[in-house]
């Protein structure tokens, strides 16, 4: 039996229903139900929220939420295999638990959502940084959510919480502080995972501002932010000259030297860059 629920242990879920992982979906299934619980409860309070979770597999983060006493928590799944077994967990929770078969880059989930929402998953390695940066970048702000607890590769989390004048820094770094509080809350090593993936995972969890950290246009803030990183080892005033054709000039006038590279360059700087010229059109 499982330490959660009164549900199989997820050994016995995957085996009865002949549920390998598939690696054209991306599929890594954590068996330790202990530590889907662990994961849930990083996802803070979820008693009074609904939870979106994509990729749930057999379920073991799903049981772990609605075992922390999630409100309710859509699940969407691309994979139809696992369809059954996550019929049974809602069997279980009457009510508080609905499967949507179909992908996550195409389905809506605010038609079945009520707020205030929270996002927790275990994403599929193939869609995860997609699905953040949608996440992150919706038309208006706040977005619809009030926090993502999400399982990335170690390389992709370190990009989320990276500080200026690293390696990992780059476009994911400034996106994910710009609108929200981005934190490593765990590390798992591959043997954690069935099949063990090549690599190590980290799940952070991000809190969503009530606005953005500095004042920016986003279209501008992204189209700068895009054109430093593009190439890394450029210095800015040729790297963004596709920006502005006056960008020296912008660089200077908000104290960044043209001869800096993006990597060197913190969020602030970038905001206020957008900013100056969103003030100056060419």
């Amino acid at each position: 039996m499982s330490t959660i629920d009164n549900l199989p242990a997820l050994r016995d879920v995957i085996a009865k229903h002949e549920l390998a992982a598939k690696k054209s979906l991306g599929q890594n299934f954590l068996l330790d139900l202990n530590l889907t619980a662990r994961i849930a409860r990083l996802a803070g309070d979820v008693s009074a929220a609904d939870v979106l979770e994509i990729g749930p597999g057999p379920g073991g983060l799903t049981r772990g939420l609605l075992a922390e006493g999630a409100r309710r928590v859509l699940a969407i799944e691309k994979d139809p295999r696992c369809m059954a077994a996550l019929a049974e967990i809602s069997d279980a929770y009457p009510d508080r638990f609905q499967v949507i078969n179909g992908d996550a880059l195409e389905v809506d989930p605010l038609a079945y959502l009520t707020p205030p929402i929270k996002v927790a998953a275990n994403l599929p390695y193939n869609v995860g940084t997609e699905l953040l940066v949608r996440w992150l970048t919706p038309p208006a702000w706040p977005p619809f959510w009030q926090s993502l607890t999400l399982m990335f590769q170690r390389e992709v989390a370190q990009r989320i919480v990276a500080q200026p004048g690293s390696k990992a820094y780059g476009r994911l770094a400034l996106l994910a502080q710009w609108r929200s509080d981005p934190r490593i809350v765990l590390e798992l090593p591959p043997e954690a995972f069935s099949p063990p993936p090549k690599v190590n995972s980290a799940v952070v969890h991000l809190t969503a501002l009530p606005a953005p950290r500095f004042p920016a246009d986003p279209a501008i803030l992204n189209k700068v932010v895009a054109a430093a990183f593009n190439q890394r080892r450029k210095m800015l005033r040729s790297a963004l000259k596709s920006v502005s054709p006056d960008i020296e000039a912008h660089l200077t006038a908000v104290g960044i030297k043209p001869t800096e590279r993006g990597e060197q360059i913190g969020l602030e700087a970038y905001c206020a860059l957008a900013r100056r010229i969103a003030d100056n059109p060419a």
